[in-house]
């Protein structure tokens, strides 16, 4: 089984070959571990999570919370009580995932990122530090998502996406003024090999292209059409690559 320590508490039967759980971790029933796991401390892994072989997970992080809204969110929250980590993904320091998450192989969650339920993320992606991915957001293979970006629930990343530092999302242009409805409250879609400039903000429901480019800082209003630049404020194309 590999080595437990004696100060950790650990609920599961399923864990796999040559797995360390160091101190103050909490392992609840029915989780999974693969092979070749290490959990450093205080990491709190609650029922129904699923862990690949391969897998880090470092200290402080909680796999499993609960989604939540104290009476506040306009939203009610839905969600399975599930999480699966594909082979051979590293969970970072203090990285909150909710429930009803799937990572996939390979794939880097930095610390103190923030996963809501509902999302997906695929193979080989990189969700930087303190990345905030609300509820509902599907992310493709081969992303890479730089510290401090936010992005707006109910979203589409395809592949290959590069989404520089402090980008900012919306998926609601009356800022909840109407209540929430889910047909009315839909972020960015930002489809393969589009690259998103540091500090760039993106409004509600609007597409940005296969291979097009957003400048640093720009201000998106409008759909941005495949293989085209902009910049500005409010955003403007200056060049087709098509």
């Amino acid at each position: 089984m590999g080595l437990i320590s004696d100060k950790a508490i650990v609920h599961s039967l399923n864990i796999g070959k040559n797995v360390a759980i160091n101190e103050f971790v909490i392992v609840r029933d029915d989780v999974i571990i693969g092979d070749n796991v290490i959990i450093h401390p205080h990491v709190v892994i609650e029922s129904g999570v699923t862990i690949g072989n391969n897998v880090e997970i470092f200290p402080g992080a909680y796999i499993g919370k609960v989604p939540k809204g104290a009476g506040a969110l306009a939203r009610k929250p839905y969600y399975k009580e599930e999480v699966f980590i594909g082979d051979n993904s590293s969970i970072g320091t203090h990285a909150v995932i909710y429930y009803d998450v799937s990572i996939g192989e390979s794939t880097l969650i930095g610390d103190g990122a923030s996963l809501r339920e509902q999302v997906k993320i695929g193979d080989c992606s990189v969700i930087g530090r303190y990345v905030t991915v609300n509820y509902n957001v599907v992310i493709g293979n081969k992303v890479k998502i730089m510290d401090h970006t936010w992005l707006a629930g109910n979203m589409v990343i395809g592949n290959d996406v590069f989404i520089s530092g402090c980008v900012g999302t919306a998926n609601d242009n009356l800022i909840g003024k109407a209540g929430y409805k889910e047909k009315d409250v839909i972020g960015p879609s930002i489809e393969d090999g589009a690259v998103i400039g540091v500090g760039a903000i993106l409004l509600p429901n609007l597409r940005i292209g296969v291979n097009a480019t957003v400048g640093a800082g720009a201000v998106v209003t409008k759909d941005v059409i495949n293989e085209t630049v902009v910049m500005g404020l409010p955003a403007r194309a200056i060049k087709n690559e098509a």
